[in-house]
């Protein structure tokens, strides 16, 4: 890489200041600094007597379902392993969620709104060669590239996952996008009018075929800064 995202200067949003941000934020950070540190699974304390209805219980149980979905997938997944996971009895899941299906709907849905960090470095291939490296870290974590391949088959089988992973997958995304493009137009490195859609697909597309679809291990040297180049000639062509 050609330098630590933990350096990058980024311009973040405003995220909502909830339960699930707090306790799936520290997660999504791992995911995008270091995608290839061996990951240590969190013991967590089972809180006792009314604390099982705390707003705290819930976000252990929502960051469990990652973990269990990345050791077990959807299919094997079950109440009691993330209970189990969480520290907490099954009676606090389904308080909160009346089957797994639930739980996952309404996890992967959260990380829509959280969204990724949007460069502001000043220049489009810079701002898209940053999008590509935290993009990049982030499939590449551990925990992306077990459960996006697993919930990308059970979408095949349930329209409400593929609804739900379409919208955690392509908003946070292209709202990045569209925003990195607004900022290019404004600076006259790009027209104004042309495709958008099509400029989204050039800009997303490359690295998802990649890192989710044929699943590449590892990236080959300069392949970032690369797309980037490449990515910002073709838009400027459009």
């Amino acid at each position: 890489m050609v330098c630590a995202v933990a350096s990058i200067r980024l311009r973040r949003g405003h995220p909502r200041r909830n339960g699930t941000v707090s306790s799936l934020r520290p997660m999504l950070v791992r995911m995008t600094t270091n995608a290839d540190a061996p990951q240590t699974p969190t013991r967590r304390r089972a809180p006792a007597g009314a604390a099982v209805l705390r707003e705290d219980v819930t976000e252990a149980i929502r960051a469990a379902v990652f973990e269990e979905l990345a050791a077990s997938g959807y299919a094997r997944m079950s109440i009691e392993g993330i209970a189990r996971r969480a520290g907490v009895g099954k009676t606090a899941v389904y308080r909160r969620w009346r089957s797994k299906l639930h739980l996952v709907l309404d996890v992967v849905s959260e990380i829509a709104v959280m969204g990724l960090p949007v460069p502001e470095t000043g220049s489009l291939e810079d701002d898209l060669r940053m999008l590509y490296e935290v993009t990049s870290r982030a499939l590449r974590h551990p925990v992306a590239s077990q459960i996006i391949p697993d919930l990308q088959a059970e979408a095949a089988r349930n329209p409400e996952i593929a609804e739900a992973l379409q919208n955690a997958l392509q908003k946070g995304q292209e709202g990045v996008a569209s925003k990195i493009i607004t900022a290019a137009e404004r600076r006259g490195e790009l027209r104004t009018g042309f495709n958008d859609e099509l400029a989204l697909d050039l800009i997303s597309g490359p690295l998802y075929w990649r890192s989710v679809v044929i699943r590449s291990p590892k990236l080959p040297k300069g392949y970032l800064a690369a797309l980037a180049r490449v990515t910002t000639e073709a838009l400027k062509a459009l």
